[in-house]
């Protein structure tokens, strides 16, 4: 049967198995970086809504866990602000080199579940030994990514696999919604029926994008309410902390490789997964390595590891088109490092809003990647694996201190194996 001109001409299977076994070990931009002059020429309304709004879920939630987490664990004042400063600045460095670079919205951020499982370790393990863990984790990671293990790995997992993971740690975002509007409907309410109105009536939508009008309604509404309460006053710049780290057997073998798996496989690969669905082609030995050399930075500040997000880029590349979506990166970037310097006083501001607001500004933002991401895992082949990925996901599995999103994959990986064979024939 002749090819029509729309078709791609077909290419022998032995050419595309030469094609990647050609291809490098780190993966090249395969475009010129982004200038300021191009920046400036592909920025809009949308990705300076999307950059602000991915910088304000990363400032609040994410970092109140992280103040609630040190503060259990007997942290002082000073190293609390240390960590702030580290993860905000290294997120925004890594964001803006990676993403001018490869001309894709490449979101850094750090390990919220690497926070959490820090949690019981600094019960009985000193600062100074966890920071020996933070220091051998990065070189662990970076050295992975070297090697080219990692885009091995995640080659091998079929991305509905994938997706169901990131489908159940994205599920709370769109649960967050309802709760929020229950428990706050003053403040939860307007930023609802905003984004309905805004998504409903295109022609209300091309002047103000919905995320941005859930945004301001909600400023409207925690203004009108009074829900602004801001904390005592403090100081306003970072004083960044060095923390000798102490490399002990016990730091090493409870934490390292918890923090590696983590942010490889589960965080990193949840940032694979979105920016793929959303048509980029993530470099992924690459960010491996990125991660692995910022979280030698951010250990440097007393800091957990670096990492890329789903729900960040999730919200970078949630409107406008492909080829432009790295300008929201770019704003998120500049802010996070502008943040990073004034981090005492960002802390305080972001914890002075009600928590329904960021709670319905990151789930509403988070919509359209929680539906791509179910209709990814459960639209066609490995449904029986996706739906195993996702029970055990959202289940909170933990063993071996090591996040159950990672055990989602394994076992639903190794159940779709089992029982569904035709689909990894095809693939």
């Amino acid at each position: 049967m002749p090819q029509s001109r729309q078709d791609p001409p077909a290419v022998p299977e032995t050419e595309t198995a030469a094609a990647q076994v050609r291809q490098p070990l780190l993966e090249r931009p395969g475009v010129l970086p982004a200038g300021v002059r191009q920046v400036f020429r592909d920025l809009g309304v949308p990705y300076i809504s999307n950059g602000v709004i991915g910088l304000i879920f990363s400032a609040s939630g994410p970092i109140a866990v992280t103040l609630a987490v040190g503060t259990a664990g007997g942290l002082s004042d000073a190293q609390l602000a240390s960590w702030v400063f580290g993860i905000l600045f290294s997120g925004g460095a890594a964001t803006l080199v990676m993403s001018l670079l490869y001309r894709q919205p490449l979101g850094f951020a750090w390990s919220i579940p690497g926070t959490v499982l820090l949690g019981p370790s600094l019960q009985h393990l000193s600062f100074a030994e966890v920071v020996g863990a933070f220091f051998t984790s990065g070189v662990l990671i970076l050295a992975l990514g070297a090697s080219g293990v990692v885009r091995g790995i995640m080659a091998r997992v079929p991305m509905q696999i994938v997706m169901a993971m990131v489908a159940a740690v994205f599920l709370k975002f769109g649960t967050d919604i309802i709760a929020s509007t229950q428990s706050n409907p003053a403040i939860a309410g307007p930023m609802v029926a905003s984004f309905l109105l805004l998504t409903a009536v295109p022609v209300l939508g091309r002047f103000l994008p919905p995320v941005l009008g859930t945004l301001m309604a909600g400023c409207v509404a925690v203004a009108v309410t009074g829900q602004f309460v801001l904390r005592e006053a403090g100081p306003l710049l970072a004083a960044p902390v060095f923390t000798v780290p102490n490399f002990t057997w016990a730091a090493q073998v409870e934490l390292v490789m918890p923090l590696a798996l983590t942010v490889l496989f589960v965080q990193n690969g949840q940032g694979i997964a979105v920016l793929r669905a959303a048509g980029h082609r993530p470099p992924v030995n690459v960010f491996a390595v990125a991660s692995g050399a910022f979280s030698v930075l951010n250990a440097s500040f007393g800091a957990v590891s670096a990492c890329v997000t789903g729900p960040t880029n999730a919200l970078l590349t949630s409107s406008g088109t492909k080829e432009r979506q790295y300008s929201a990166a770019v704003v998120y970037g500049l802010l996070a490092v502008a943040f990073a310097v004034l981090a005492p006083l960002l802390t305080r501001l972001m914890l002075a809003t009600p928590k329904e607001f960021v709670l319905t500004l990151g789930g509403i933002a988070m919509l359209r990647a929680l539906q791509q991401a179910f209709v990814t895992a459960f639209a066609s082949a490995f449904t029986l694996g996706s739906l195993v990925t996702f029970l055990v996901t959202i289940s909170g599995l933990n063993l071996f201190n090591i996040h159950a999103a990672f055990w989602g994959l394994v076992i639903g990986y190794a159940v779709s194996r089992l029982l569904e064979h035709a689909d990894h024939l095809d693939l």
